[in-house]
């Protein structure tokens, strides 16, 4: 296994925000938002890349999403990613439909923490 993949899956499989999670869902790539800019180490992206290529893709730990209900319609469901951007940049790089994601469910309270007053009215 290459070492940047090791070293990733070396790490806790879960974050502080997902560790109480267990469930882990194929999310749509297009469901998701991703509002910030990745700053992404090209050689941990390649490695990524080239464990999905090579079916491996199970060794890659699901991102956290944060998981948002509409406030004026609680069926809408919106879906926003911060963290990831190496996993999420080799999904996209090798057009894979779905990325594994641990939901989060948030608030938009939570949201504009990160967001500021950039936050989505929509919600």
């Amino acid at each position: 296994m290459n070492k940047l993949v090791s070293r990733c899956l070396a790490k806790s499989m879960s974050s502080v925000h997902s560790a109480s999670k267990q469930i882990v869902h194929n999310v749509p790539m297009t469901a998701i938002t991703r509002p910030l800019p990745s700053v992404l180490d090209e050689d941990k992206v390649q490695s990524m890349v080239k464990a999905i290529e090579e079916n491996r893709k199970d060794e890659l730990p699901p991102i956290d999403v944060m998981w948002i209900k509409g406030s004026e319609n609680p069926d809408n469901n919106y879906y926003f990613a911060f963290g990831g951007c190496h996993r999420w940049e080799a999904h996209k790089r090798t057009n894979q439909a779905t990325i594994k994601a641990k939901l989060v469910e948030s608030s938009r309270k939570e949201l504009t923490t990160y967001l500021g007053c950039s936050t989505p009215a929509l919600l």
